[in-house]
């Protein structure tokens, strides 16, 4: 696991040990990602999640604090277990970029969120490189629940 913050932008990278076409399912699967999408402690309610592209997700992570955080998306490119491209249209107004690889078997997954404005990225670099990596681990835990 690792993450870097660059200009306006943070990476993050895991590899797990599950097959590519399983983690990508987990991504583009609605029912497998409101499980697990979000930091440790939040849950999530999907009011559309048209996975395709000029597809919108809108829905509410619930924080552990019980505040809700309306989020507003588009699915701008979803390329079967290599890319997806989501603009998150809700602030902070930011791009991410989800790669996957196969690497014998395990895959690495590359996940990049580029910030449009520079104030908001330095705001959000507080919690969102911790919030990713809890977000990787809630991934993992649904990826060996099988569910």
């Amino acid at each position: 696991m690792e993450a870097i913050a660059g200009v306006n932008e943070i990476i993050s990278t895991r590899e797990f040990d599950f097959p590519r076409e399983q983690v990508f399912q987990a991504w583009v699967n609605p029912e497998q990602l409101v499980q697990w999408w979000g930091p440790q402690g939040f849950t999530n309610t999907f009011h559309e999640c048209d996975m395709r592209p000029g597809g919108t997700w809108r829905f509410v992570m619930h924080g552990p604090d019980g505040k809700d955080y309306p989020n507003h998306s588009e699915f701008v490119e979803i390329v079967p277990n290599e890319r997806i491209v989501i603009q998150h249209m809700s602030a902070p107004e930011f791009q991410v970029t989800a790669t996957f690889e196969d690497v014998d078997g395990r895959t690495k997954v590359v996940f990049r969120q580029l910030f449009k404005i520079a104030k908001q990225f330095e705001n959000a670099k507080k919690y969102c490189i911790e919030g990713n990596e809890q977000n990787f681990d809630r991934l993992n835990a649904v990826l060996a629940s099988g569910k």
